[in-house]
């Protein structure tokens, strides 16, 4: 076994670039660079960064070059990626007793970059931003947000406690570290464990308590204040794990959605067991309209970074989240024109099922793709659905290069009519998640003072009649 020089270049530019890799033997044994580890912790929180275990196989983070112990005369896979806009590099080498350096490249396929495009990953965990940094240009994104949160830890006394990691580096609007082009940004994930989880991004100061709830304390505070408080900082509000919670399916952030304290609602990449994307249909139908946010929610070295992740086209892209000049995706690249009708392709480098236009929730126009050198592709022209409250396009099947385990999807945030009533249906779809909020408030809330339960109760009042009113004055469309 021999210490070998290992560098992976941009095709185009001839120069290192950061990557994702995986070197393995013939029986699929991994070979770590030095500096990583063959055999690390995948658990929440465990020594996240650098490193990478995407079912059984393992990765690791190199920034273009590493000096890596491999053995002679038996084949090598190694792999490389970069992001959605890059081939994957997949080569078998077998090396001599001699050979002290290897060299690779890997190809762009695509540039949204140079049609004013940028990437983020919404929110990540338990990262230190060198780290992210890193991991962020492996896998191609201009921007990750790291977002220090309430974490209770068992410590090695056999007591557990409150911890806030990542809170030292909070940074707000400036960057906390800037690498190889990228930028990472700390900021915070603000919870409640019924009433619902806040990013609260791109704010002067830190807003707190940065969670309020049990275990960690009584439930005297309000989201609404989070969010007016994150407004004043010029912050933007993001509502994370939407309609996730056995325990409340909307909770005080959906009446901030409600009374438009919120800017955008977050998909991320971890598993759920109810799905989120009809609950958005139901939302803008009801005329709440929140763009999507695309974020990995990383917590350990078991999701990459921009797992899913937000494109935008607007030169800051707080003002492009927030005025829902984005898309999400975990594949599919989306492209469009909207200047006469509606004109969208769809490409990846997996294969997926349909490009779909859809409007107040249904399909109205669809595409198959097509294998364009190895690529898929996808092209939809359809008239624009100028009846329909929102339209939006959506990509969906096959499965994701960035995680194998998660199929492909992505999303353009809606555009909806300048004009458009509340959808009576959808609106009574939610008004059974405020009157769970009213008797969670009423009947389990645990208050110091009783004025929170007060407030509460107020707000879900508040939101029932702002949806119901317009309703009322627009029974029809």
């Amino acid at each position: 076994m021999l210490t070998r020089h290992l560098r992976i270049n941009d095709s185009q530019t001839s120069k290192p670039v950061p990557v994702r890799m995986s070197v393995t033997g013939p029986n699929g044994e991994y070979y770590a660079p030095l500096g990583r580890l063959s055999h690390f912790p995948c658990g929440l929180g465990e020594d996240v960064g650098g490193q990478l275990r995407l079912g059984r196989e393992n990765w690791c983070y190199i920034d273009g070059a590493c000096e890596i112990p491999l053995p002679s005369g038996v084949p090598l896979r190694v792999r490389a990626t970069k992001g959605l806009e890059f081939a994957p590099l997949d080569e078998t080498v077998t090396l001599g007793a001699g050979q002290m350096a290897m060299r690779f490249g890997i190809q762009r396929v695509s540039n949204r970059h140079e049609r004013g495009w940028r990437s983020l990953d919404g929110r990540g965990h338990f990262l230190t931003p060198h780290a992210a940094g890193l991991e962020a240009a492996a896998e191609d994104l201009d921007c990750v947000n790291l977002l220090a949160k309430a974490h209770l830890m068992l410590a090695n006394d056999g007591n557990t406690y409150p911890t806030l990691p990542g809170m030292l580096a909070f940074s707000g609007q400036v960057p906390a570290h800037e690498s190889f082009g990228g930028t990472v940004i700390v900021n915070t994930l603000n919870t409640h464990p019924v009433l619902g989880h806040l990013a609260l991004l791109n704010s002067h100061r830190a807003v707190y308590p940065i969670a309020f709830g049990q275990p960690l304390d009584t439930d005297d505070w309000s989201l609404l204040d989070w969010c007016n408080q994150c407004h004043r900082k010029n912050g933007l509000v993001v509502w994370v794990d939407a309609f996730r919670s056995e325990q409340s399916l909307g909770g005080e952030a959906l009446l901030a959605a409600i009374l438009g304290k919120i800017d955008a609602i977050e998909f991320d990449s971890q598993l759920r067991t109810r799905p989120l994307v009809p609950w958005c249909y139901r939302l803008w139908n009801a005329g709440i309209r929140l763009p999507f946010m695309g974020s990995s929610g990383k917590e350990s070295n078991r999701t990459p970074l921009g797992a899913m992740r937000t494109y935008t086209n607007h030169e800051n892209w707080i003002e492009g989240v927030r005025t829902g000049q984005t898309f999400i995706t975990n594949g599919p690249i989306l492209h469009w024109d909207v200047s006469n009708g509606i004109h969208v392709r769809a490409e990846c480098g997996s294969s997926f099922e349909k490009l779909e236009l859809v409007a107040d929730g249904q399909v109205v126009a669809s595409a198959k793709p097509s294998e364009q050198q190895s690529r898929w592709v996808a092209t939809l022209d359809a008239e624009k659905p100028n009846e329909a409250r929102w339209w939006a396009v959506r990509c969906v099947g096959g499965y994701s290069v960035l995680n194998p385990a998660s199929l492909n999807f992505a999303h353009t945030s809606p555009v909806f009519s300048a004009s458009a009533s509340r959808d009576p249906k959808a609106v009574s779809d939610l008004l059974p998640c405020i009157q769970q909020v009213r008797e969670w408030a009423t009947s389990v809330a645990s208050y110091r003072d009783e004025k929170w339960r007060k407030q509460l109760l107020e707000t879900c009042d508040t939101a029932e009649r702002t949806l119901m009113e317009d309703v009322k004055s627009h029974p029809q469309r």
